[in-house]
């Protein structure tokens, strides 16, 4: 075998692997809306549902760098409350890749451990759900066990 075709072999099986490498990193991405509308699949009481942009969102973190690229929250319709915060029923956040949901995951997660800010939080690949503390853990594990299934 010639020193070109080998090296001609070599740049293809290269390129195969580089191409196996990069599809097997790239994962599934989720928009809010596909994940609220899981759950409702899922039989789950949410109601009215607020999608935010990058100028609506309370946070302003929307499509900040390595925050989330989706953000919308829902009311639960057991929950009474009036407005659209995490308290009145969920929020779901999506992200671009795991490290941003992981990063987003554990600061919730970190706040979370206050009895005021008490809620259910779930990580699943790059979707993030927040669920009001005011659900019963019996409630919040089937928004659990449906995000799981979902996504």
């Amino acid at each position: 075998m010639s020193l070109g075709v080998l090296l001609v072999a070599l740049v293809a099986l290269a390129q195969l692997a580089f191409a196996g490498a990069s599809a097997a990193s790239q994962e599934k991405t989720w928009n809010p809306t596909q994940v609220i509308t899981a759950l409702r699949h899922a039989s789950l009481p949410i109601g009215r549902v607020q999608s935010y942009t990058a100028s609506s969102d309370p946070n302003k973190l929307l499509g900040r760098p390595s925050q989330y690229t989706g953000k919308a929250n829902f009311k639960d319709r057991r929950l009474k409350a009036a407005g659209f915060d995490v308290d009145n029923g969920g929020s779901v956040e999506t992200f671009a890749n795991r490290d941003d949901a992981k990063r987003r995951f554990d600061y919730v997660r970190a706040i979370a451990k206050s009895p005021l800010f008490a809620e259910y939080d779930y990580l699943e690949g790059t979707v993030l759900l927040r669920i009001s503390s005011d659900l019963t853990p019996t409630q919040a594990k089937a928004y659990e066990q449906a995000l799981r299934k979902a996504v």
